[in-house]
């Protein structure tokens, strides 16, 4: 308990320090930054890992970097994060370095992404459809 109230209030301090510019450049400053964002993404906080997720998927160094930000994004959909959901089917749309493109999986995230209230997951539904009903 105490554990997880710990990292609780680590990750809210590591949010608002994520904002200062000069911290995050400072190396010793980042990678405490990161710890935090990966103690709560692992303890399951959706939250934490939608946010961690993008962080990693976008920005992070390397294959294996961005691969776990999409398994975070992927958990945190299912979770029901609508941000999390649209984003694994730009991804799934898009394809990675080790799957190719999808466009029936990136349905289905953008399916949960609307469910969840996303204001862009219809829009690219529709255009997925209309994509698929041209060709």
């Amino acid at each position: 308990m105490f554990l997880r109230l710990k990292a609780q209030v680590s990750y809210w301090l590591a949010r608002r320090l994520f904002h200062w510019s000069w911290f995050v450049r400072q190396p010793k400053g980042w990678r405490w930054l990161e710890g935090q964002f990966a103690r709560m993404a692992n303890l399951g906080d959706v939250g934490a890992q939608s946010f961690y997720g993008h962080i990693l998927t976008f920005r992070g160094v390397g294959l294996g970097a961005r691969e776990e930000g999409v398994r975070l994004l992927r958990l945190a959909a299912l979770a029901g994060d609508g941000k999390a959901a649209y984003q694994v089917g730009v991804i799934c749309l898009t394809g990675t370095a080790s799957k190719a493109p999808d466009p029936a999986e990136a349905a289905r995230w953008w399916t949960l992404a609307a469910k969840a209230g996303h204001p862009l997951a219809e829009l690219k539904l529709k255009e997925l459809s209309a994509r698929d009903s041209t060709q």
